[in-house]
């Protein structure tokens, strides 16, 4: 299956073209900074909300590689014809992150005067965490306790480092980068896919490396799940 998978990737990006060389540029979903920053420390990164670099590319920008922290977005704008087909490189696992002893479960974070951040709605981590709470008896509650609603997974993380709020929805990976408890959710695991925008040796190799190699290693150094 895993040679599958790269053949696939391989003959995806080879009928594409050529990025033109330079630097390698990759677009990212801000969860990935550790792991990506690892594996290829030399590219230029922009880390950000997925929600906000697919908008980016959708203006015209042109990065090398996109990753986001969802298939939905690769996936739309491979419809719209603007990156390669995207491919499932790892998963995540949306949790509920704190530092107060007094939040040991979603109850908690539901009872009144409890701070909450979270992702907007548009971000995919907002989005996974606000699926999981409709799923839930606390869910209604909860969201009346958001205080901050952030642009991406970090905005989320620094809410919490800073005491600004109690509690907060972010990835396993981030909560454990940061030294945060977590409490774990139901039906939290999440897919994150790339797609190659610009084609080009640089962008393949970084591309097939987060499938076998030194960027799958970093990734599960950084407590990221191997995909389906």
């Amino acid at each position: 299956m895993r040679r599958a998978t790269l053949v696939l990737l391989a003959l995806t990006l080879a009928g594409c073209g050529s990025s033109g060389g330079g630097q390698l540029k990759v677009s990212a979903a801000a969860s990935l900074q550790r792991a990506f920053s690892a594996y290829d420390p030399h590219a230029s990164y922009s880390f950000a909300g997925s929600d906000q670099l697919a908008a980016q590319i959708r203006a015209g920008a042109r990065p090398d590689v996109y990753a986001a922290a969802n298939t939905a977005l690769p996936e739309s704008l491979y419809r719209a014809r603007v990156v390669g087909r995207p491919v499932v490189f790892a998963r995540n696992r949306l949790v509920l992150a704190t530092r107060s002893p007094r939040i040991r479960s979603l109850a908690d974070a539901a009872r009144r005067g409890v701070t909450v951040a979270m992702g907007a709605p548009s971000v995919p981590v907002g989005a996974y965490a606000r699926r999981v709470l409709a799923g839930t008896p606390f869910g209604k509650r909860i969201l009346a306790n958001v205080r901050s609603q952030e642009p991406d997974v970090a905005g989320v993380v620094g809410k919490l480092e800073q005491g600004a709020v109690d509690a907060g929805f972010v990835y396993a990976t981030d909560a454990r980068a940061a030294g945060l408890r977590t409490v774990p959710l139901p039906h939290a695991v999440v897919s994150y896919a790339v797609a190659v925008v610009r084609p080009g040796a640089a962008a393949e190799r970084f591309a097939r490396g987060l499938l076998s190699g030194r960027g799958r290693q970093a990734l599960l150094r950084a407590g990221f799940l191997l995909p389906p």
